[in-house]
């Protein structure tokens, strides 16, 4: 793939500085813009804090900041863009002015792209005058350190455009995975709230406590999902095995349509998760950056291991 691309990234946050160092690192000019002058103005440190946490040396660090631009308008931002990422906050309207204007002075063959966990790409784009160049792109956070993103379709995306945005992402040492049909919360995000969902129920109706579940996940089948996920696990175990446990246990999993109830008396009792000092479980003072920390830590750790397995391999 070719180098020097341009790429814009409209939203500066955790996310866009993420995005933004991602595609510097991997040799591209990034423009980025946001509208609080404060958080573009910061984000060149924050894009050197991140690249030393993934080990960069310092020219690397200054090779990176040199192919990113802070743009204070949109229409500068996406001028010259192949590529536009926005990486907005959760907010359909939000996201919809934005992409009205990205449309307006981007160039006609720019790809669009959204960056959402659950909102359907359907209703960002859905107003566009040329949908066919537009779909989604859910990075995970923190989008510089898990290699997963999924690119998603909707029933309006050039096939060529998905395949663009494929090759770009993977050129960039991410891990891309076509979603098919735009459908709210995509594949990850289904998946990890399935689960959510029972370790909720089980908390809820007394079956354990919320650290129990916690403790269980990381230490049995949690340990093995980064090299075993779970459709090559029931084909380790057998198809006849996998059916069978599933009669026995599926009927009673929770399957209700709605939030539990328990969420909601939670959130009521001010108990609204770690930066608070209190949500399912209780929390100390310093404990929200020592988890941030630990889980980059972890990430960085997986990654070299990971590569160093591959290398081995070959």
């Amino acid at each position: 793939m070719d180098k020097n691309q341009q790429i814009a990234v409209i939203g500066g946050g955790l996310m866009g500085h993420g995005i933004a160092l991602t595609f510097a690192r991997a040799g591209h000019y990034v423009t980025v813009h946001d509208p609080v002058p404060e958080t573009l103005q910061s984000l060149p440190h924050r894009v050197s804090d991140s690249l030393r946490l993934l080990g960069a040396t310092d020219p690397d660090i200054a090779r990176a900041l040199k192919r990113i631009e802070l743009c204070y308008t949109v229409d500068i931002a996406v001028r010259d863009a192949q590529f536009v990422f926005e990486a907005a906050p959760e907010k359909l309207d939000l996201k919809q002015q934005i992409f009205a204007g990205v449309e307006a002075h981007a160039p006609e063959n720019a790809i669009l792209a959204s960056n959402t966990s659950v909102i359907p790409i359907t209703k960002i784009m859905g107003g566009l005058a040329h949908r066919h160049r537009a779909l989604g792109t859910h990075w995970w956070n923190p989008p510089h350190m898990i290699p997963l993103v999924e690119v998603i379709k909707t029933e309006w995306t050039d096939a060529n455009a998905a395949t663009a945005m494929m090759d770009l992402l993977a050129d960039a040492g991410k891990t891309p995975a076509m979603v098919e049909k735009d459908v709210p919360g995509f594949i990850g995000n289904r998946l990890q709230h399935a689960l959510w969902r029972e370790a909720i129920s089980l908390v809820e109706n007394g079956i354990c406590t919320a650290k129990t579940v916690d403790d269980v996940v990381k230490a049995s089948f949690g340990r093995r999902l980064a090299v075993l996920g779970p459709l090559e696990n029931a084909d380790l175990v057998g198809l006849a095995l996998t059916r069978d446990i599933h009669d026995q246990v599926l009927f009673d999993l929770d399957a209700r349509p709605d939030p539990s109830p328990l969420l909601g008396s939670l959130l009521h009792e001010g108990r609204t998760g770690m930066a608070a000092g209190h949500g399912f479980r209780d929390w100390a003072s310093g404990d929200l950056d020592k988890t941030k920390a630990r889980i980059a830590q972890h990430l960085h750790a997986l990654d070299e291991l990971l590569a160093e397995q591959a290398q081995n391999i070959t």
